[in-house]
């Protein structure tokens, strides 16, 4: 073929929304099966561990666990937490195993170590096992009397997700169920790590919260794989969904969040009042909750994702969290006002 001719003729290049060639996927195998095995593990998604830390964070500031050693409760909350994000990077892997040929079809989980090629199956299976393994090891950091609970709850956690992966990632509303309980689950780990009992209101917060999560990641996949037949591609449990259905339950799940949360802070306003200034003689004075200062942060990331969802920007909205600036912001400012909030209400007065 003449010089002309291949200028008339150019090769074509594979867009972003293509799947990996053989080629590719070979040059891909090429890679460190270590990078691999890493992304594998899905470490970004250790950031959902923050919901091991939860119920200890908050009895720290009610003083409920002064009488544990701070090593000690170091030490649970810390191996918690590291068991729930060892039990969920192995359950991603099999997950990942359970789907790679799906995902060799999907515009970005295509380049999945698994999808890509990069990791042999037989080292997939055998580095998820020995994840599984290690969560449950994680429990001999936990105080004796409390081990068996813990482990008990990385246990069902465990279960669940793979039940998620056989069979009930398939069945509409239980698909989302199932995901929702393993945030609570990890909530009830951490409360179990030290021994206290989660209230009501954290528990609805989690339930709610997690539901609107899981179901704005199938909204944005919807809107971002631009139609029902490629979405459904992806994920099956999508052909029983609809858009607008999608649309109402992350919304009805979005304002059952922020109003459970905003209860929860009313409900905790005797606990969290801080007088500023009164006139002599007086038994009141000039205040506030300093705990509802969290509101504005948590309802502008909540209704920022809801936007970017329904704009398919994103398809997950744990991925929107870390690179959307102003959900950074918004989470940001959020934690560092809870921070600040109960580090003046464990100063005494």
């Amino acid at each position: 073929m003449s010089m002309a001719q291949r200028q008339m003729n150019p090769t074509p290049h594979p867009t972003e929304s293509d799947p990996p060639s053989p080629r590719e996927v070979s040059d891909t195998s090429s890679g460190s099966l270590l990078s691999g095995l890493i992304r594998l593990m899905r470490l970004h998604q250790w950031s959902k561990g923050i919901f091991v830390l939860i119920g200890p964070l908050f009895a720290i500031a009610d003083g409920k666990l002064n009488e544990m050693p701070r090593l000690e409760l170091a030490m649970a909350t810390g191996f918690t937490f590291l068991g729930f994000c060892l039990a969920a990077s192995g359950c991603y892997i099999f997950n990942d195993l359970a789907d790679v040929e799906r995902d060799r079809a999907h515009p970005r989980k295509c380049r999945r170590p698994l999808a890509s090629g990069q990791v042999p199956t037989r080292a997939a299976k055998i580095f998820g096992i020995s994840l599984l393994i290690l969560s449950l090891g994680t429990v001999m950091g936990v105080p004796a009397g409390l081990r068996i609970w813990v482990l008990g709850l990385i246990i069902l956690y465990i279960f669940n997700v793979m039940a998620y992966s056989a069979g009930l990632k398939h069945i509409v509303i239980v698909d989302v169920l199932s995901l929702s309980s393993g945030f609570v689950l990890r909530v009830l780990g951490g409360c179990a790590a030290v021994g206290i009992t989660p209230s009501t209101w954290l528990l609805n917060a989690t339930l709610f919260l997690s539901m609107f999560l899981a179901f704005g990641k199938r909204l944005g996949e919807r809107r971002h794989m631009g139609s029902d037949e490629a979405a459904t591609a992806a994920r099956d449990v999508q052909q029983h969904y609809s858009d607008q259905m999608l649309r109402m339950f992350v919304v009805v799940t979005g304002v059952t969040t922020l109003l459970t949360y905003t209860g929860y802070v009313q409900s905790r306003e005797t606990d969290y009042m801080s007088i500023f200034a009164s006139r002599p003689g007086s038994d009141g004075g000039f205040g506030m909750n300093l705990l509802w200062i969290t509101v504005a942060p948590a309802t502008l990331a909540l209704l920022r994702t809801i936007t970017l969802l329904m704009r398919g920007r994103y398809d997950d909205p744990t991925e929107l969290a870390l690179k959307d600036n102003m959900v950074r912001v918004a989470g940001l400012v959020f934690v560092a006002s809870m921070v600040i909030v109960l580090w003046i209400h464990t100063i005494p007065r």
